[in-house]
């Protein structure tokens, strides 16, 4: 078979096919002319445009119409090949009425008149004898799943194959341009703009190879259909791969809608019947649902495919098709073009601290409604944690999406949207949101932070360079200085810690003992009585006597609050509230700062009566920034040790108010002829030396076994940080193993210490009755009757020595079992505890 060649006459023709200007002025004026009569007879379509125009200069005619006036030769000069919307028939034959029989037209004559077809529907353009598919519906059918055209059935079978492997060119061709039309919406994000102008400019590239093409067919008489697929095979490949692309990207937020329709479609009829009669559902909002579905809206995250996604999906198309050249160059270039804009949005943001991103396509988002203001009054310290944070919800502490406002994954389990975070941006997204997030710290201090080593606006950078993650590193390493710098120096942040371990931990400890001495009669009333006006006024005084130096220092911030709770009450609601940060008591800790909020509305509304003794706490007031690192949570941690050891302190106080009590004369006088009260008076004495030395020791071990070594280790570690964010963990950690050494933090250590030291403190409230009971023994011992009461105050003594037996057992198994298990800090605290029980029994 020889290819078709035009011949010598073709050729001529085609070079003179040229219009004459005569030929041109009769078919312009033949062309007025029967618009004329047209207008004559009223059928002009108003959508012509009548445009003036002049033959030549003294034309007697100087208003006659153009061929130019037509709007469609002048939006669409290839209308004549195309069938009009207007004319063409909607229903399936409409293909089928176009096509012409090729039956008797020679094999040279069939492989022009193809080869012509061909140049047309390489743009998308139907032809004569390759057309749309029979079921091809411009209303109903998706444009981003591109057209479907078929060769006319009388080809000749060895022109058809040739044609069928070329023809997917064209359904590419029209799929990526209304891909590139559609996602070149505002809606869709800087990144998909991007992305739609690089396809752009591949398309551009496309459309010079037809053009040569067409060149070729109109001045070469060897070009043949094998030159044709000669030169369009490779680019089948390519087009192929960014259609793929582009399918992906366009199918991907519309399997959330397919899985909603899904799951709206499993309701029983009888609830279905009722919440339509209801007005709660139905046919209709099914009908609205689909509507919503058909016209592209996403479904149940109701996020289009945009930023980080986009960028995710290329990511991956490239990994998984890493042994194919041409995909890696084809994808890493899309890839390079499109994650263009996220690069320089988190450029700007490392470098300066502004946050630019209208279409919410950035791996960090910002609540504005966050201030620092809140820091005043919020346990969950909102502005650090939640004004700047990652959209997929991960923390530095932890990957899982544990904050609110996180959206559904899609049902391939990739985040939506923003939220999903580029794959070569994974490993550095914290370091990407600490260094923001430093930055706006130093200007909310008025403070402006001048760039160093960083690289000038001219340098660009993409997500496959290694000097992108490189600037990525010293941007954070000069914020994360710039902050540390201000709270270590110019804020004196070691100095403040001092000062709250001072006033928390008891270090200065006549003040306290002042203090209680002072407002012993105030702290005796419930909790709701006392005055706190007056006790403040007490701890200023308690504070100013004898104090020098550094005790001296920010006095004025330490402020008297009362409890809303019993310490031991809001503690073991506290540890057992399952899942706090889903390691359940083990994440006390954690739930201390994250349950404050919820579980102090819940003790206000049923808030039980309590001496101001057991409420009494203190409240320490900073500002900005250093209230990032002493916040109103490590403030909580600060105040529960300040209540356990104050308890410790006061119970200390009241038994070794009872030893005086129990030097006086009834406890002293000898009863001869009385040895069962010599005995109860001695069992008395015994059981309070017991609970003394008991409050002693737990006393001892928390202040020089836990919070002096703890806080020397952190000493240490603040002389040495190097990181923001280490400082702030260290500061955390050090305050959650004081905790946990000190036992607040496990339930069954925290249950059976409680009942201990309640049972000791209520011991020590009965100290006036029992120099009562000792008084009525003696007087009743000089009747003729004698004591008859005795039995009673055995019994009495005898709850209090059971009680106290009991629970100092299980207090102590219980911390042999976590010293040799879990926690090898209470190790000396079962010798001090042993030591207690030895001293009992000798």
């Amino acid at each position: 078979m020889n290819p078709y060649t035009p011949g010598p006459r073709a050729e001529r023709r085609r070079k003179t096919f040229a219009l004459s200007a005569r030929e041109y002025t009769k078919i312009t004026g033949t062309i007025a002319s029967v618009r004329r009569n047209r207008m004559q007879d009223g059928i002009e379509d108003e959508a012509d445009v009548q445009i003036s125009y002049s033959r030549e200069p003294g034309s007697k005619n100087q208003n006659e119409s153009s061929f130019i006036a037509e709007t469609s030769f002048v939006r669409a000069p290839l209308n004549s090949r195309v069938v009009s919307n207007n004319s063409a028939p909607k229903s399936k034959e409409k293909g089928k009425a176009k096509q012409e029989t090729l039956d008797r037209v020679p094999l040279d004559v069939q492989e022009a008149v193809i080869l012509e077809d061909l140049l047309y529907v390489l743009l998308g353009i139907e032809g004569t004898y390759i057309t749309f598919v029979p079921e091809y519906s411009a209303e109903d059918d998706d444009p981003l799943q591109g057209i479907r055209f078929v060769a006319s059935p009388s080809l000749d079978s060895s022109l058809r194959d040739l044609v069928e492997r070329i023809l997917p060119l064209g359904t590419y061709y029209t799929a990526i341009s209304a891909f590139v039309e559609h996602r070149s919406h505002l809606d869709y994000g800087l990144v998909n703009h991007a992305l739609c102008a690089a396809i752009r400019d591949m398309l551009k590239d496309y459309q010079t190879l037809l053009s040569q093409l067409e060149h070729a067919f109109n001045t070469s008489p060897q070009f043949s259909l094998q030159k044709l697929w000669f030169y369009v095979h490779p680019t089948v490949h390519t087009l192929s791969l960014i259609y793929q692309l582009t399918l992906e990207l366009a199918t991907a937020d519309q399997e959330d809608a397919a899985s909603l329709s899904s799951s709206s479609s499993d309701v029983d009829p009888e609830e279905e019947a009722r919440n339509e009669a209801l007005g709660l559902g139905g046919a209709k909002l099914r009908a609205v649902l689909s509507e919503i579905t058909k016209n592209g809206v996403s479904g149940s995250s109701g996020i289009a495919v945009k930023g980080g996604e986009v960028l995710a999906i290329i990511h991956d198309r490239m990994q998984n098709m890493s042994g194919d050249p041409t995909a890696s160059t084809i994808y890493g270039t899309l890839l390079k073009a499109a994650g263009k804009p996220y690069v320089d949005m988190v450029k700007d943001w490392v470098m300066t601290g502004n946050l630019e991103d209208p279409y919410e396509e950035l791996l960090v988002k910002e609540s504005k409604f966050i201030n620092r203001g809140i820091l005043e009054m919020d346990y969950t310290d909102e502005y650090w944690e939640r004004r700047y944070t990652l959209r997929d919800g991960s923390t530095s502490a932890s990957s899982k999406r544990s904050q609110a406002g996180i959206p559904p994954p899609r049902p391939s389990g990739r985040l939506p949207g923003g939220a999903c975070v580029p794959p070569l941006l994974e490993g550095w997204k914290h370091k990407i949101l600490l260094a923001g997030k430093y930055l706006n710290v130093i200007r909310e201090c008025g403070i402006e932070l001048k760039p160093e080593n960083l690289p000038s606006d001219n340098e660009e950078f993409s997500m496959d360079n290694e000097k992108f993650y490189k600037f990525i590193e010293n941007a954070y390493s000069n914020a994360n200085q710039a902050l540390l710098q201000l709270l270590l120096k110019d804020e004196q942040l070691i100095s403040r810690l001092r000062s709250l371990k001072r006033y928390f931990f008891l270090s200065q400890s006549s003040f306290l003992t002042h203090l209680l001495d002072l407002s012993s009669t105030e702290l005796r009333k419930a909790s709701r009585s006392a005055s706190i006006v007056k006790l403040q006024s007490l701890l200023d005084l308690a504070l100013n006597t004898d104090a020098q130096g550094e005790d001296t220092l920010y006095r004025e911030d330490v402020k008297v609050t009362m409890a809303d709770s019993g310490l031991y009450d809001f503690l073991l609601k506290v540890v057992n509230v399952q899942g706090i940060g889903g390691r359940g008591e083990e994440g006390a800790e954690d739930g201390i700062g994250h349950h404050v909020q919820e579980e102090q509305k819940k003790e206000k509304d049923d808030k039980k009566s309590m001496l101001a003794i057991d409420a009494l706490t203190l409240d320490y007031t900073v500002k900005f920034p250093l209230s990032l690192v002493i916040s109103r949570k490590t403030i909580l941690r600060y105040q529960l040790l300040f209540r356990f050891l104050l308890h410790l302190k006061h119970v200390e106080q009241s038994l070794s108010s009872m030893w005086i009590e129990q030097k006086t004369t009834p406890w002293r006088k000898l009863m001869s002829h009385h040895q069962d009260f010599d005995r109860w008076r001695l069992r008395v004495c015994l059981l309070r030396a017991r609970m003394l030395s008991f409050v002693q020791q737990i006393l001892a071990f928390a202040t020089f076994e836990v919070l002096e070594p703890n806080w020397r280790m952190l000493e240490a570690k603040l002389e040495k940080v190097t990181t923001v964010d280490q400082l702030l963990r260290d500061h955390v950690d050090f305050l959650d193993t004081c905790l946990k050494e000190c036992m607040l933090t496990s339930s069954k250590l925290l249950r059976a210490y409680s009942r201990l030291i309640v049972t000791c403190s209520t011991f020590a409230l009965y100290t006036s009755n029992f120099t009562k009971s000792a008084n009525q023994a003696i007087t009743a011992a000089e009747t003729p009757e004698g004591d008859q009461a005795m039995a009673k105050r055995w019994d009495f003594l005898g709850k209090f020595e059971t009680n106290f037996n009991h629970w100092f057992q299980v207090h102590l198994d219980c911390v042999q079992f976590y010293a040799s298990s879990e926690n090898v800090s209470l190790l000396p605290l079962v010798v001090r505890l042993n030591s207690v029980k030895s001293a009992a029994y000798n």
